[in-house]
């Protein structure tokens, strides 16, 4: 039988549903209320517009203590994020806070998607084009969108 979930990740679950961040949807799985179906829009103006990504997110049993592990499902060409979905982002490591919460980290990698930062890569043959040549990185991250993150193709 599964353990009782702490009362934190219930009320969190409950807000997101009832509250859903704008652009974001994160629906606990029907077996295991840690782990999290979740689909963001690629932001409007961003070389992702027009994507949905799958991501999935796990709240550990040290959570909210230790932060959530949170991967990219859907290919995504972005200096921040590796082949195999890991994301590069402060607050998922070193600047992780009880005080922080599952729509701070969605919001975040929302925000992610928006600014990406290639100075604190995990993908560093994308950073070092984003660096040298930002239009070319942009198109294959467009590119890279439509191939993998459009709609009518998953």
């Amino acid at each position: 039988m599964a353990a009782q979930l702490p009362r934190r990740i219930i009320k969190e679950t409950q807000r997101l549903m009832a509250d859903p961040v704008p652009g974001i949807s994160a629906v606990p799985d029907e077996q295991n209320a840690r782990y999290f179906h979740v689909i963001v829009a690629g932001p409007e103006g961003s070389p992702f517009e027009g994507g949905v990504f799958k991501l999935e997110l796990f709240l550990p049993e040290e959570y909210p203590m230790s932060p959530p592990k949170v991967r990219f499902m859907t290919k995504i060409y972005h200096p921040n994020i590796d082949k195999l979905g890991r994301i590069c982002l402060d607050i998922l490591k070193d600047k992780w806070s009880p005080a922080l919460q599952i729509r701070t980290v969605l919001l975040s990698i929302q925000a992610l998607l928006s600014a990406p930062n290639p100075d604190d890569p995990l993908a560093n043959d994308v950073a070092e084009l984003w660096k040298c040549d930002e239009a070319a990185a942009i198109r294959n991250a467009r590119d890279w969108t439509h191939r993998y993150a459009v709609a009518d193709k998953q």
